[in-house]
Parts: structure tokens; sequence; C-alpha cells
């Protein structure tokens, strides 16, 4: 009988160095590929790739589109002149980059068409039957990348636009254009020598001088959050107060920038009694924070810091981004408190702790629940799909435990990359290839004020959330007790905003299918951040809403955007108009405690950079 050979296992030495040789190559890997695994791109584009080759029907379909948009490629040139005939007012191109009528004309014509072609063949050829809907995704997204870089308007020699300029200037846009590129590098290389050197770059608009300037006291702070209560500007306020909950991937000032444009300011001028949240800039220290910890230091805390300040028993709470989901779980939370006509038993819930039970039970009441930009239900989570899958995430976890935190620089790189038609090739088209001046504002200089997150936070939300969907699955818990959306008593305003990559407005409205109460959605024109911060007076600016009443029926979010009337203007007098409609009768404007203060808004907590 043979002996059965057995060896040791390995020894923890062992498996250490081999983990951390793996790492190390992984991270080089990631470096090369814009911090992505390339393994998640290499798994996509292979069962893309695979189901294609065993595919000859869709490849003989495939080739065919490819000869039809060929053929009407070279055929345009020659309708062109009929068309032309028969048209005084071309129909204007959905792309912005191809606007002028400089596009319309050979040879550039046929180089805009052969782009669009070429893109509208690889959309096609990306839905290949059989490839899962995430590798699609995936292979859809990066192929599209990829083309936008070659598209005929980012090269000087195929833009007719930056042709003309430089004819009419003499050349001096194409001078102007190269000065700003050896600027632009110089400042870069300036800018890495800082930052390894621990220095920042001058924000362009100071916090506390030029933003967040609206006039407030800090009334509360713990180790997450810094709370602001801002002074009154009437004689009279409603007695509701209104607690706002900024994402914690960002500063809060995007919703306090300059007075022209600042939600906080005009709400308060409204005659509302606003509290906002300042989150912490976390270091490697606070790697250990989690998700329960900003529900519990950030939202709770905060409310109950409002009740105790204000004496009010309900409040009006705004969530924006992430902000708005963590203020979605705690009203869901909350709402388990509170005995509704569905639940049989005793309202409290008999498997909290009793702990946790009363630290929910000293928080104000919902008068209502105002949701910006905040996914609920992320299993259509748009373009940030693309970055969330287990290969990827295995990535970003490596990359966080060597610091103990996701650096600013990633976010922003990574919301940059969502959106690089906009932010990197056309703006590069207007500065190098046309000469113009870049005209900085308010929110440029709040978008390089960047955060960071703490490794166990951001690996719980991607995890819980974008990767298993909890929340809206009635998986997410609360002090230990799983929390459903359908908990959520108070009246909802919801608020999506056209063109965002970060939280598409399909994705916002979906909480439409998870609870009943009564609703009102607002679509306002706009991307994540610009449709959001949407002043009074603006030209421009307009919103579709509509509500639905308590019990509603679903409908999809085509058939509402056909359906829902369009208001000319700000959303935000209509977000005024709806919270005054559920608020009491106005009351003399109360001071601000000066027992309570802690120092001048904006607070300490803003003030905090990272030269990472």
């Amino acid at each position: 009988m043979k002996r059965a050979i057995s060896l040791p296992p390995p020894s923890e030495r062992q498996l250490a160095a081999a983990r951390a040789l793996d790492e190390a190559l992984r991270s080089q890997l990631a470096k090369v590929n814009l911090g992505l695994s390339p393994i998640s791109l290499a798994l996509a584009y292979a069962d893309w790739a695979m189901q294609l080759a065993s595919s000859p029907g869709q490849q003989m379909l495939l080739a065919q589109r490819a000869l039809a948009l060929s053929q009407k490629v070279i055929g345009s040139p020659l309708q062109r002149p009929l068309a032309a005939e028969t048209e005084s007012h071309p129909t204007p191109v959905d792309d912005p980059r191809f606007n002028d009528p400089a596009w319309r004309q050979w040879p550039f014509s046929v180089l805009k068409e052969s782009f669009q072609a070429t893109h509208a063949w690889w959309h096609e050829a990306a839905q290949v039957e059989g490839v899962s809907s995430h590798h699609r995704h995936v292979v859809d997204f990066f192929t599209r990348q990829a083309l936008d870089a070659l598209s005929p308007s980012n090269w000087l020699l195929t833009n007719p636009e930056a042709i003309k300029k430089g004819h009419e200037s003499l050349g001096q846009s194409w001078l102007k254009g190269y000065q700003h590129l050896a600027l632009d590098l110089l400042d870069r290389q300036q800018q890495k020598g800082m930052a390894a050197s621990g220095r920042l770059k001058p924000l362009a608009f100071k916090v506390g001088q030029d933003v967040a300037i609206t006039p407030g006291k800090v009334v509360f702070r713990n180790k997450l959050i810094e709370l602001i209560q801002y002074t009154p500007t009437t004689a009279t306020v409603y007695p509701q107060p209104l607690l706002i909950v900024p994402s914690c991937i960002m500063k809060y000032y995007i919703l306090d920038l300059s007075p022209a444009n600042s939600m906080v300011r005009y709400l308060v001028g409204q005659g509302h009694t606003v509290f906002m949240i300042s989150w912490r800039n976390p270091d490697a220290s606070d790697r250990e924070l989690g998700m329960q910890d900003y529900l519990q230091l950030g939202v709770m805390d905060a409310m109950a810091a409002v009740k105790s300040r204000t004496g009010a028993p309900r409040i009006h709470a705004v969530g924006y981004c992430l902000g708005g989901t963590f203020l979605a779980i705690v009203a869901a939370a909350l709402g388990r408190r509170q005995p509704q006509s569905h639940r049989r038993g005793q309202s409290k819930d008999q498997h909290r702790r009793h702990d946790d039970a009363v630290a929910l039970d000293a928080l104000p009441e919902l008068a209502s629940v105002t949701l910006l930009a905040a996914q609920t239900d992320f299993s259509e989570p748009g373009e940030l799909g693309v970055f969330i899958d287990d290969a990827q995430l295995k990535t970003l976890r490596e990359s966080m435990a060597r610091t103990g935190y996701l650096s600013g620089k990633q976010m922003a790189g990574s919301f940059q990359f969502l959106n690089s038609r906009d932010l990197v090739w056309s703006r590069s088209t207007r500065r190098y290839l046309m000469g113009q001046d870049e005209v900085g504002n308010d929110m440029m200089s709040w978008n390089a004020d960047v955060t960071r997150l703490p490794e166990r936070m951001h690996n719980e939300y991607l995890s819980s959330l974008f990767l298993n969907n909890a929340l809206a699955t009635g998986n997410y818990r609360v002090a230990g007790v799983g929390v459903a959306l359908m908990d959520i008593r108070a009246p909802r305003l919801l608020v999506g905003t056209t063109r965002d990559h970060v939280s598409p407005w399909q994705s916002v409205y979906k909480i439409h299918l998870l609870t009943d109460t009564q609703t009102t959605f607002i679509l306002a024109a706009g991307g994540h951040n610009a449709g959001i911060v949407s002043e009074p007076g603006h030209r421009g600016r307009s919103y579709q809403i509509d509500s639905a009443e308590k019990g509603h029926a679903w409908v999809d979010p085509d058939t509402w955007a056909t359906q829902a009337p369009v208001v000319e203007g700000s959303w935000w007098e209509a977000m005024h108009q709806w919270l005054r409609e559920r608020s009491g009768k106005p009351v003399p404007a109360p001071g601000i405690d000066a027992k309570t203060v802690l120092g001048d808004a904006p607070g300490d907590y803003v003030m905090v950079r990272y030269a990472d």
C-alpha cells in the first residue's frame, strides 16, 4: 500500500512574502492601467472576443453594418449638395464637438462622419449575445474612451475650427495654444515637486474668504464632523430647521460657493434655519472608520445636535450624493421606530440593542426627506459600474491597505475619466488648439479641493451597496438590524440631473419602486454638480417636476420624462415652495445660542487639505 505524500503547509512568513510579491506586481500593473485592474479589463475583452469568435452570424451582421456605414460615409459628400438645396436650416448635431458649420464641408465632413460611423459600429459590436452585462458595459465604455481620444476634433490638422482660427489670427491662436501646453506641463511638474515636499498649490477661490462665506457658527463637533448653524437673515423663520448632509467625497461648500450661487444663502434668505455637516478630511489613523460610523457620528449625531440646539421635535433633511444615501439609510432606520399600519406587533424592533434603540429615540422626527442626485438602488449605477467588480475592488483594496485611505487624487481621476469627453478632450481642444484662455470659477476651485475616504468605509460602501445592492434589497443593517427603504414615512423630494455620470437620474428615480410615500421628483438640466448648483436668475436653467401621492403606481422613467411639465428657471424655487408647504407657520427668528458656539463658519475641518 502506497503511503500518501504529504507536505507541511507554507509558513506564515512564506505566505506573507507571496502576498507581498503578488500585491507589488498588481500595483505596478494598475499604475500602467491608470489605477485600473488589468485582470478586470482582460476578462471583459476576453469574454467579448470569445463570444464573438463563436458567433459567425453576429460577425456577418457586423460586417454588413460596417459595409453599410462605409457606403453611407462615402456617399454623403455626393448627397450633401442636394440636401443643402432643400434644407435652409441644417439639423443641429447631437455631438457638440461638431456643431461648427465647417464640419459640414469636405474633407472634414468625411472625417467627422467616419468617426461617428466607427463610434456607432463599435457600440453595436460591444452588444454581442452571451457576454455578461458587466463585461459588455466595460467593453463599450473603454472602447468609447479610446475612440474619443482619436476624435478628429482633438487634432490640429483635422479640426477645421482650429485651422480657421489660426488663419484668422495669423497663427497667434496656435502660438498661444502651444504656450498653454508648455505652461500646463511645467505646472504639472511643479505640482509633483510640491506634493513630494508636502506643499499644496493655493486654491483660486479661498475658503472662508471667496467661497463658504455665508455667516454662521460651528455649534457641534466630534471626530468625524463639524455642524454649522447659519445665522438667520429674516425676521421670521419656519419652525422646522433644515439639516443638509453633503457627500463626504467632496467638501461641503459645493452648496455654499460664491454668494451668487450659494444654496445655503438662498435657503437662509427664504426663512429656513439651516444646519450643514462639514465632514472631516480623514488621514491614515482613520482607516477603521466604517459606514456605521458615518451614519452614527455623522448623520445621527448631527440630527441629535439640531434637536438639542433648537428644541425642534421635527426637522427637514436634505442629502446630496452619498450624503443622500446616508440620509435615506437613517430615514429608513427611523421609520422602524414608528407605528405602521402594515406591521404587526409593537412598533419598536425587539431585536435592536437597547443602547441603539435609545440613540434612535433621541433623534427628531423627519418632517421631510430631500435627496439630491442620490442613489438608493445601485443595480444600475451608470458609468461608475465599470469600476465595480471583484477584480477592480481587489486592486483598490490593496492600494488602500498601503495608505489607509482612498486619496482625493484617485477619486478626482475617476470622476474625470467618467466624463473625459468634456473634462479632458474638449477642454484640451479649446485650450491647446484654439488658444482660448481658461476662465476659472468657484466650482473649478472647489473641484480642486479634493478629499479622502477611509479604507474601511470605502470598502464597505462599494461592497455592500454597489456590489451587493444591500440597501435596495433590504439587507443593509443599521445597529444590527436590517432596514428597508419602504420604512421611510416622511414625504420626499427627489432631484436628478439630465447629464449625471455619477448618479444617473433613472437610477435615482428607481426609489419609486421601493417606497410608496408621497414623492415629488424633479429632473434638472445639467450634470451631477452643475445641475444641483442652479441658482435663480441663471440663464438657461430649466427642470421638469411631477408628484406621486402615497400608494402611487409605478411609472417608468421614460414615460415620466415625456409627461412631466417643463418649467423655466431654477428648481431651488420649487424646492423652497415644497418645503414651505410642509412647514409650520413662521415664528420669530431665534439667535444662535452663544453657549453652543465652538467657532465661526466655515470651521476647521473644511480647511484640511493633503498633498496627495
